[in-house]
């Protein structure tokens, strides 16, 4: 038993520091924007193609842009921080109820 609470615990904080950093992209992208950067740069290549499916997704359900600013980026940050709150805290709860 103890070991499936450690096992939760674990993958809890992966998860947890994978949307931390998938946070970070979608800044990092977000700054980007407001720049021209190379479109050919491998670094600009990577962050685009990493994040383009989520803002895009988001982009179609919810066309939410004032003035041709993208506000889909925010929401993207709004929803990781909720996972990080209620997702990821529920389940370490409940692996610490198992320890």
């Amino acid at each position: 038993m103890y070991v499936v609470g450690y096992f939760l615990k674990a993958v809890a904080t992966v998860l947890n520091m994978v949307l931390w950093l998938y946070m970070w992209v979608i800044i990092a992208r977000a700054v980007l924007s407001w720049v021209s950067p190379d479109p050919y740069n491998p670094i600009v290549r990577f962050i685009h193609n990493i994040t383009e499916p989520v803002l895009y997704r988001i982009r179609s359900k919810i066309p939410f842009s004032f003035g041709g600013i993208d506000f889909s980026p925010i929401l993207v940050i709004l929803l990781i921080y909720f996972i990080q709150l209620f997702v990821i805290q529920s389940i370490e709860r409940f692996a610490l109820s198992m320890l």
